[in-house]
C-alpha cells in the first residue's frame, strides 16, 4: 500500500539505478507526477542523501531519498461553459457522449475545465448535491477515451445507478483497435488487475491482490497489423480493457502508457504501424454502447456514440490497403 501524502523515504535499490531522481520518485509515488516532483526537489523539498540535487540526478543504489509531498488541496468546483454532446437528458439524469482529451473531475493537474466543471454550468442542481468532489460521477472514463457515460442529476438517481453498476447489472461495450492479428473470433479475459508492483500509476496483472476482473471481446474487423474489437466489460477495473488487451499481446493503437519498452517497440516493428502511431495522438478505445435501467421510469435505456472522426479516420486509412469483417 502507498504511503499517505506527506513524508517519505525510498531507498534505491540495484534495479533503480541509473534513474533519473524526478522520475523515480514519480514512479515509487502515485500522487506525485515527473513534473511536480522536479519542482518539489528544485525547492528542496526531496533530497537525496540529506543533500539537494537536481532533478535529472542519476541516483544510486543503496542512496536514500527523502521528502515531503504536500497533501492535495482540490479548488472549490465552478460551473464553466463548454460544449456538452447531450445524447438524453432529463429531470433525474444525463447522458452524454464524452470526446477525448477531457478529464472528467478534478485532479492534481487538473484543477479546473473538467467534465464535471461543464456540467456544473449546464445542471446548476449537480452543486446541491453535498459538498461531493465529483458530484453525480457514477463512473468515469480516462481522459483519452471518448464514448458515453450517464451522470446523476439527483440523490436519488446517484444512488441507484451506483448500485447498478455495482452489481454488473449495466452494459458496456467498447470498440478499440489494438496491433496485430487477433487469431480467434471471440475470446474472454479473467485476468485479475491490481496497481503495478514497481510503477504506481499502472495497473497490471501481476499485481500482488489483483481485483477479479473480465473482458469479453469479439473481431469486428480485420485490417492489415491491426483488428478492431468490440469489448464488454463485466468488470470496471482502472484501465481494464488497455491492461487486458496488452496482456493478449495486443496493446491498443496509441496507447503510449501500456506499449513503453522493448516489448511495446516489437509489436509496432512486427505489425509496421509506425505511420500509423504517427496519426494516434491517444488511445483508440471509444466507449460505444452503454445500457442501463433508468432509476425512476424502470425502463432499460440504450445509449450508442458515434465513432469519433479521429478514430474513423484510421479506420478509413486502414480500410483502403484492404479489410475483411469479423
Amino acid at each position: 500500500m502507498m504511503p499517505p501524502p506527506g513524508e517519505f523515504v525510498i531507498t534505491v535499490g540495484k534495479s533503480d539505478a541509473g534513474q533519473r531522481l524526478d522520475l523515480l520518485v514519480s514512479l515509487k509515488r502515485s500522487d506525485c507526477s515527473r513534473s511536480f516532483a522536479a519542482t518539489l526537489i528544485q525547492d528542496g523539498r526531496i533530497t537525496i542523501q540529506n543533500n539537494v540535487k537536481k532533478p535529472g540526478y542519476r541516483v544510486k543504489p543503496g542512496e536514500t531519498i527523502r521528502g515531503c509531498i504536500p497533501v492535495y488541496e482540490p479548488p472549490s468546483l465552478q460551473p464553466e461553459a463548454m460544449h456538452l454532446d447531450i445524447l438524453f437528458e432529463d429531470g433525474h439524469l444525463i447522458v452524454i457522449d464524452k470526446p477525448a482529451g477531457l478529464v472528467v473531475h478534478p485532479a492534481p493537474g487538473n484543477d479546473t475545465g473538467t467534465l464535471v466543471n461543464g456540467l456544473l454550468h449546464h445542471c446548476p442542481e449537480l452543486g446541491g448535491n453535498s459538498a461531493e468532489r465529483r458530484p453525480g460521477i457514477v463512473h468515469r472514463l480516462d481522459k483519452d477515451t471518448s464514448g458515453t457515460m450517464v451522470v446523476a442529476k439527483n440523490r436519488m438517481a446517484l444512488e441507484n445507478l451506483s448500485r447498478q453498476f455495482k452489481e454488473r447489472q449495466v452494459i458496456k461495450k467498447y470498440l478499440a483497435l489494438v496491433y496485430g492479428n487477433v487469431g480467434p473470433e471471440t475470446g474472454t479475459i479473467t485476468l485479475p488487475i491490481g496497481r503495478h508492483p514497481v510503477d504506481r500509476k499502472k495497473m497490471s496483472i501481476v499485481s500482488t491482490g489483483g481485483r477479479d476482473a473480465e473482458t469479453r471481446w469479439h473481431v469486428k474487423m480485420r485490417y492489415t497489423g491491426a483488428t478492431l474489437l468490440e469489448l464488454e466489460l463485466k468488470t470496471g477495473r482502472t484501465h481494464q480493457i488497455r491492461v487486458h488487451c496488452t496482456s493478449m499481446r495486443h496493446p491498443i493503437v496509441g496507447d503510449h502508457v501500456y506499449t513503453y519498452g522493448k516489448r511495446g517497440k516489437k509489436m509496432r516493428n512486427e505489425t509496421r504501424l509506425e505511420t500509423l502511431l504517427r496519426a494516434a495522438e491517444r488511445q483508440m478505445l471509444h466507449a460505444r454502447h452503454l445500457s442501463f435501467t433508468h432509476p425512476v421510469a424502470q425502463r432499460t435505456m440504450s445509449f450508442t456514440a458515434p465513432i469519433p472522426a479521429d478514430m474513423q479516420r484510421l479506420l478509413d486509412g486502414l480500410a483502403l490497403s484492404g479489410g475483411d469483417h469479423g
